[in-house]
């Protein structure tokens, strides 16, 4: 059986706490690999390697640490297949799916390798006699990420390649679930010249995670997860006095007004709420119809999310993947079969679904819920599956005040033809990402990426310059010099003379 250990200080550390999780291959619920938990001992022996390192990374030239990411980034590009077969293995989403995952951790990395220009500071001269003020932005120290097991590259490639090239060093907690993408991800770095101690890799539970929220010496902490799970992160660190973004979940809604393309719409719902078997927090896992247009929309989904191929990862034919364990899909499947006593109407039901010669796999089919309550489960709960639940509205107001009475506010979408509907719609959403006939709106690397209300717990969105921003702080200097002409008699402070 593989076993994932530790990296730290740029080798390979083997776990010491006696402690072990298994991870399972989603297709076929075999256990393959065991990953080593760390105790709060070795978290300190992670963080300490780190802070080490930061005396000496913290002061590097700023063409030094591009020029890592630079090659950093052609490793990571050379190496797509094997990060995203490890993906398949052990989240189970398809390859192509994996791959996409892969690119979109890589237009952070690139991002990185631009920090010349975010880093860069202002000044204003003269704003009294002979008085100049600047304003920097220096690095914080030693941060850590704890990473869920929805995107095991993705994620992590969304915090620790711009905390790096801030200055800072890291440690990464991923999730146990799917951890050897993690570890990959830090040995390409040491390949790509990376200081032993930049980065560094910490597998583990919830003691790695309170270890790492009261460690004295981590100054700040990026969390991506479930609500209740950001809530409590956000608290515990901000009471441990330090600085915190943390990523909670979603119930991302679409709203189609009567005017839209509806076969546009169907395509992008089926896309939005079944991609990656639904495990996104950009999934759209509500779709809100307004008028008339409802059955019509409701017949397109169902007739595009019967036609989708559901497999193993590895067969090329596979559209969609299993879950990512088998407790996660009978909690996923409990949401539908319940759905009919609290008043939807079940139009397609996944749960039954096998895949042959994949029996033991983590299978769920697509299920696609209409006519769906506000105060049902299916609705009011982030599911992380392939569920899509409908609602029905007469008008766009009454789709948007339901829209917005929602707990959560990370991303949501609209599908209409009208202009002014769409600019209304942006300015009026309570949320953090829109999309206007984009159903997944997640922003390009070079803006940020975050939520409202109980999507986020913390000031700053993640990467972009929100995330350049977190991981530095400020520092503002005045300065004030005599003038050479006001010298002391006998004291020369002009400039040399050259003739």
């Amino acid at each position: 059986m593989k076993t994932v250990n530790h990296w730290i200080g740029g080798k390979t550390v083997e776990g010491a706490s006696g402690n072990w999780g298994q991870v399972t291959d989603p297709a076929t619920g075999a256990v393959t690999t065991r990953v080593a938990l760390a105790s709060a001992e070795e978290v300190d022996a992670a963080v300490t390697v780190a802070k080490a390192a930061y005396g000496t990374w913290g002061t590097s030239s700023l063409s030094t640490r591009t020029g890592i990411l630079f090659s950093y980034r052609a490793l990571l590009d050379a190496h797509r297949d094997e990060i995203a077969a490890l993906i398949t293995a052990e989240h189970g989403k398809v390859h192509t799916d994996a791959l996409g995952e892969v690119a979109r951790g890589l237009e952070i990395v690139e991002l990185a390798c631009g920090i010349t220009t975010q880093l860069k500071g202002e000044l204003s001269t003269q704003v009294a006699n002979r008085v100049d003020v600047s304003s920097i932005r220096q690095s914080l120290g030693v941060v850590a990420g704890i990473t869920p097991f929805n995107f095991p590259a993705m994620v992590p490639m969304w915090m620790f390649p711009l905390a790096i090239a801030c200055g800072n060093t890291f440690v990464l907690k991923p999730s146990e679930k799917d951890p050897s993408a993690a570890n990959l991800l830090a040995e390409l770095a040491a390949e790509a010249g990376l200081p032993d101690g930049v980065l560094n890799v910490v597998h583990g539970d919830k003691v790695a995670v309170d270890s790492l929220l009261a460690h004295p010496d981590v100054a700040a902490v990026s969390f991506v997860g479930s609500t209740p799970i950001a809530r409590y992160i956000h608290a515990t660190a901000s009471a441990n006095g330090k600085r915190v973004q943390a990523l909670g979940g979603a119930k991302n809604h679409m709203l189609v007004l009567p005017d839209a393309d509806l076969d546009a719409a169907a395509d992008a719902a089926v896309s939005a709420a079944y991609g990656s078997a639904g495990e996104r927090c950009m999934a759209i896992s509500a779709v809100v119809a307004v008028g008339a247009i409802g059955d019509e929309l409701v017949q397109k989904i169902r007739e595009r999310a019967e036609k989708i191929k559901i497999g193993p990862g590895t067969d090329p034919a596979s559209e969609m993947g299993p879950l990512i364990t088998a407790a996660h899909r009978d909690k996923v499947a409990s949401y539908v079969t319940g759905a009919a006593a609290q008043g939807a109407e079940v139009v397609l039901d996944g749960t039954g679904l096998r895949v042959e010669g994949y029996e033991d796999g983590h299978w769920i089919g697509l299920s696609l819920l209409d006519h769906v309550s506000t105060d049902s489960d299916a609705y009011r709960d982030e599911i992380f599956g392939p569920v899509l639940c409908v609602l029905r509205t007469e008008t766009y107001e009454d789709g948007v005040a339901l829209m917005n009475a929602s707990p959560f506010g990370n991303g949501t979408a609209i599908f209409t033809r009208d202009g002014g509907a769409a600019r209304r719609f942006q300015l009026e959403i309570e949320a953090g990402m829109v999309g206007v006939n984009v159903p997944i709106p997640v922003p390009v690397g070079y803006h940020s990426f975050g939520g409202w209300k109980d999507s986020l717990f913390g000031d700053h969105h993640i990467y972009g310059n929100d995330g350049v921003h977190f991981y530095t702080r400020g520092k503002v200097v005045t300065t004030r010099w005599p003038d050479p002409a006001d010298a002391p008699s006998g004291v020369d402070l002009g400039f040399p003379r050259n003739h």
